[in-house]
């Protein structure tokens, strides 16, 4: 049974959250490495845990944000609003696999994947956990 993600509460990625949702491809491009990562947006899998999506994000929505939590710690945090594919220009992907194979111990087992950065540092490795916050 998935978890409802509740503001301010964790909710564990587990393969289970990912399941059955439509996939997309990313492709990353950082220091002279391409790799083409594959997952479902991260609105999609946020709207499963119950996180307004597509056309209710709006109001209320557009103040909150999710942190993507790494094993190690590492976090980054993406509004709603940027991640609705409605409103954001570029595709963030909850990627469990990259250039056709499922990612390692060094990169997962999820990795965040956002289409466009020219820098890895919101392409979040080991991801781990997802919180939602209410920006005051």
């Amino acid at each position: 049974m998935l978890e409802a993600l509740a503001l301010n509460m964790a909710v564990p990625i587990e393969p289970a959250l990912i399941e059955g949702l439509p996939t997309r491809e990313v492709t990353l491009t950082f220091h002279g490495e391409r790799q083409v990562c594959s997952g479902p947006l991260l609105a999609d899998v946020l709207a499963r845990l119950g996180a307004p999506a597509r056309g209710d994000v709006r109001g209320e929505a557009l103040v909150t944000v999710v942190v993507v939590e790494a094993r190690d710690g590492y976090r980054v945090a993406f509004t709603l609003g940027e991640l609705d594919p409605l409103l954001g220009a570029a595709p963030v992907v909850l990627a469990d696999r990259c250039n056709g194979t499922m990612l390692d111990e060094a990169d997962g087992p999820f990795r965040i994947a956002v289409a466009g950065d020219t820098r890895g540092a919101r392409s979040v490795r080991q991801a781990v956990s997802l919180r939602l916050s209410a920006v005051p």
